[in-house]
């Protein structure tokens, strides 16, 4: 691998502190510069990039873990295994780009919902047991194939008006759970090596430092602020997922 590579990886690592700590969605672009990493099997970058986002999970566990809403994961995780299954069926046999614009679709529908519930000030739709249904088995299909789930529970978790240390919090321990699933299936499937590896120990230090970037910059950013970036990453990653696979 040379050194554009492991350029990439390092912005991708950064990048993804970054989300783990202050913006979530920035990590949606540190996954497709992993897959740019590895230009030649991009099964391996989406391998390589899962013990990177664990080390994130861990650290933003460590740092928001008090603030996790469990009650919000409880309802949420039984429709994630679900859609886990077909997503590990396909993931075994399928390019993950003839998924992408279903998962950009279904995170369209849900952001629509959001914006609704906003524009009309109504929590009635949002909070029914079937949009929590829709939400986990999408983000249990999406995190299976190409680590996509953010969109759909930046959706979710924005329709539960949390703060953003319990958006940041519930999230954290959400994917800690998520990644930690995934971590055998993907051994399995051949997708984490021991190239895959060494790569992730040569980069893993620029994720400390966007955690740390991620810290202080917090501070400045406010609700609306951040549900606003939130929002705006969840629609553009929707909007890139469409519309790539069609071009290409």
């Amino acid at each position: 691998m040379g050194w554009i590579g492991y350029m990439f990886g390092v912005v991708s690592a950064l990048l993804i502190g970054v989300s783990k700590t202050a913006v979530p969605g920035v990590s949606i672009l540190g996954i497709l510069l992993m897959t740019e990493a590895f230009p030649n099997n991009a099964k391996l970058g989406v391998g390589a990039v899962l013990p990177v986002l664990l080390v994130g999970d861990v650290m933003a566990v460590l740092r928001y873990r008090r603030y996790g809403q469990w009650d919000r994961l409880v309802r949420l995780l039984p429709f994630v295994a679900i859609g886990m299954v077909p997503g590990l069926l396909v993931l075994s046999s399928a390019e993950k780009n003839e998924l992408r614009p279903w998962i950009g679709e279904v995170v369209l529908m849900l952001l629509l919902i959001e914006l609704g519930r906003r524009a009309f000030y109504s929590e009635r739709v949002p909070r029914h047991w079937w949009v929590a249904a829709v939400a986990g088995i999408a983000a249990g299909f999406s995190t299976m194939i190409a680590h996509a789930a953010f969109p759909v529970m930046t959706v979710y978790l924005m329709s539960q008006d949390l703060s953003k240390e319990k958006f940041l919090g519930t999230a954290a321990w959400f994917f800690l759970i998520l990644n930690v699933t995934k971590l055998p299936f993907y051994a399995g499937l051949g997708m984490i090596t021991a190239e895959t590896l060494r790569f992730d120990m040569w980069i893993i230090p620029a994720l400390f430092g966007g955690a740390l970037a991620g810290y202080a910059l917090l501070k400045w950013i406010n609700k609306r602020l951040f549900d606003g970036l939130a929002l705006t990453f969840a629609g553009a990653t929707a909007l890139y997922l469409i519309l790539s696979s069609r071009v290409g």
